[in-house]
């Protein structure tokens, strides 16, 4: 494996019973770069995760073999752990204790004397802009603040892997943009960084490559913009006056516009904004948006746009 690929998973497979988790999956992430995992709920990208740091066990083959900094997790899960940081969907923060007293006893699970902890947790305290917050007890701390203190426990070994479950699910867009600054600065530091979101632009912004997948295969991979400029048209529209809907079509199809029904929004897409405007001129301002085509365009268009499809 080349020095520089921090991960390398060739023929990855996991079954749980009759059900096939993930199927015969293969990726490599370059040292100080972010791969992100985008799929429905069920697509497998827990599992993927579960299996890079040794959490569950990938199906025995020949042809199958998980690297990690050169480490398999099936032989050397604890040697994974140690350079490893998670941070997982839920805080799990110790609610009766505060800020510092939680990072002190998770230092005591690497072993880090108190005198190394200390300063540590403060300037990892300040990198996440936590540093006025060292006494304050976990409940007086906001949603966006106790994720943010969850990744400075991820820090607090110095990781060379960074696993990131859902960061910033449920927090406003102001602390998630926020969180998202600060992962592109570890990246800057040698961080490697594994993501899985179901925030399309999350994975935009911050992912170097991204895995979509779905029923447990790799349906497209590649760097986000690139798989957005080669997967989908330039430009959406998106109709939202159902009654306009038989009209619009027929001037789509003479013009080659493709037309698909997203739950109750009808979605053309076109390469040429000028052809996507012809179609809105009997259109008043609200019954249409009309924009750039995006990754979670893409994500929809390969795993399915109905909630039926996407189990």
């Amino acid at each position: 494996m080349p020095e520089n690929i921090a991960i390398d998973v060739r023929n990855a497979s996991k079954c749980f019973g009759n059900l096939v988790a993930v199927n015969n999956l293969t990726f490599s992430v370059p040292e100080s770069s972010c791969i992100g995992f985008l799929g429905p709920n069920g697509a497998g990208k827990s599992t993927m995760m579960h299996m890079v740091y040794g959490r569950c066990r990938r199906e025995y083959r020949d042809d199958s073999s998980i690297s990690v900094f050169g480490y398999d997790p099936v032989d050397d899960e604890l040697a994974i752990k140690y350079l490893a940081g998670v941070v997982s969907q839920d805080n799990n923060l110790d609610t009766e204790l505060n800020v510092t007293q939680n990072l002190m006893i998770y230092a005591k699970f690497y072993a880090i004397a108190p005198h190394e902890a200390k300063p540590r947790i403060s300037r990892l305290l300040e990198f996440m802009e936590l540093g006025e917050k060292h006494d304050a007890r976990i409940r007086e701390l906001s949603g966006g603040m106790q994720r943010r203190l969850v990744i400075v426990r991820a820090l607090l070994n110095e990781p060379r892997l960074l696993i990131l479950d859902e960061p910033t699910t449920g927090l406003d867009p102001q602390v998630r943009h926020a969180i998202w600054e600060k992962i592109r600065q570890l990246k800057k530091q040698g961080l490697t960084v594994l993501l899985t979101t179901h925030y399309m632009e999350e994975a935009f912004q911050i992912a170097d490559n991204v895995v979509i997948m779905h029923k447990g295969e790799r349906v497209l991979e590649g760097p986000p913009r690139d798989v957005v400029n080669e997967q989908i048209e330039n430009y959406v529209l998106e109709l939202l006056r159902s009654d306009a809907l038989e009209k619009l079509k027929e001037k789509a199809q003479r013009k080659n516009i493709r037309n698909e029904l997203s739950r109750d929004v009808s979605m053309f897409y076109a390469q040429s904004l000028e052809d996507l405007q012809q179609l809105t001129e009997t259109l008043a301002p609200g019954d249409f948006i009309l924009r750039h085509s995006n990754l979670e365009d893409v994500f929809l268009k390969a795993t399915g746009r109905g909630l039926n499809e996407a189990q």
